[in-house]
């Protein structure tokens, strides 16, 4: 079954979608890869929010920046897809759909993201290449890359 997305402001959002979507985050990005981070960075109100819908349950989220609002280019965070899903490629889903929306609602092509350096792979097959060194967020290794 494929997903269906939606593109939500964050004023847009039900209580049980938001909900849903921080569970995911912190399903992932605190339990599963065990980083104490503040996910919850008043951040979320400046994004537009790319939402993977499978059977009503939220599996895939990015969150996606105009330029200036988060990087000086049009920007992707929080990548995320439940760990059950991922066999599914659903991440190359999710990536695509990110980098449409920010094409159709923030009128560039030009995309940077602070990837975990272990996707560098990933992200090169959407067209990203490495800028700068590796460096360490929330303890994680990680790569600035552009499209």
């Amino acid at each position: 079954m494929d997903l269906t997305f939606k593109v939500k402001r964050f004023d847009e959002l039900s209580t049980p979608e938001l909900y849903k979507i921080l569970r995911l985050r912190a399903q992932v990005f605190v339990v599963e890869q065990d980083c104490v981070y503040q996910d919850i960075d008043n951040k979320d109100q400046k994004a537009l929010h790319v939402i993977g819908y499978k059977n009503n349950e939220v599996v895939a989220y990015t969150r996606i920046f105009e330029a200036g609002n988060y990087f000086k280019k049009a920007s992707i965070g929080r990548v995320v897809v439940a760990e059950k899903e991922r066999k599914y490629g659903y991440g190359h889903d999710l990536i695509k759909e990110s980098i449409d929306a920010i094409e159709k609602y923030f009128e560039t092509k030009d995309i940077k993201i602070s990837a975990q350096t272990y996707l560098k792979k990933f992200y090169k097959a959407h067209g990203f290449e490495q800028v700068g060194e590796e460096y360490l967020e929330d303890g994680i290794p990680h790569i600035g890359m552009v499209r």
